[in-house]
């Protein structure tokens, strides 16, 4: 048999993804079987089987991708320099995340993904790692915040990048369905609240304008 270049693999693998994203996003995750995946993509079982074990690996490889787009994008949002005041960063987060929602965004399976989380043990542990990475970012730049002025030096980064982390999955859900959050709102309101709460706890530089 003719050897089967990495580029062919690739396309492949490629072409299965965007058949079950295709299947999860028309029919939702936990209702697509295999076999409609199969369908979709126009091939057997056996050679989807070959590129991916379970439906669970197929959720992984899609909202990989995703993740690991968002983590690179954070990780240089909170590395800027000087240190970008909270409702910029997060106005720039929620930007990229509606960007990732549209009608045919991947993000849109994230909460679907975190649903089959919780009583699928592989992909708890997938969500699980990911969660953490990006609270990493969140607790870093809590850190930066405390060192630059913008949050009292008693500060706990852990605890404050936790609830920073926590504001992006709520507009998230807010948006896919509500539809009535945008970007420009969450700055509003992350503006008065920060502005009121961390002046009033003695901040040294108003934490929305960094001075």
């Amino acid at each position: 048999m003719p050897r089967v270049s990495p580029e062919h693999l690739e396309r492949r693998r490629q072409q299965i993804l965007d058949a079950a994203r295709t299947c999860f996003i028309r029919e939702g995750v936990h209702a697509t079987s295999m076999q409609d995946i199969f369908a979709e993509a126009g091939l057997s079982a056996g050679a989807v089987y070959r590129y991916f074990k379970s439906k669970t690996e197929i959720i992984e490889a899609i909202t990989g991708t995703v993740i690991g787009d968002l983590h690179t994008f954070l990780g240089e949002l909170v590395q800027h320099d000087p240190v970008l005041p909270l409702d910029e960063l997060v106005v720039r987060v929620a930007e990229r995340v509606v960007a990732l929602s549209g009608p045919d965004g991947t993000m849109r399976l994230a909460p679907q993904a975190w649903a089959l989380a919780m009583y699928d043990p592989d992909l708890r542990r997938y969500v699980q790692q990911n969660v953490v990475g990006l609270r990493v970012h969140w607790a870093e730049y809590a850190r930066r915040c405390v060192a630059a002025g913008l949050l009292p030096p008693d500060t706990d980064p852990v605890a404050a990048g936790k609830a920073i982390f926590g504001i992006i999955p709520g507009f998230l859900l807010q948006r896919l369905i509500l539809d009535d959050a945008s970007p420009e709102e969450l700055r509003a309101g992350v503006r008065a609240m920060a502005r009121e709460s961390l002046l009033a706890a003695g901040a040294t530089t108003d934490p929305v304008q960094g001075a």
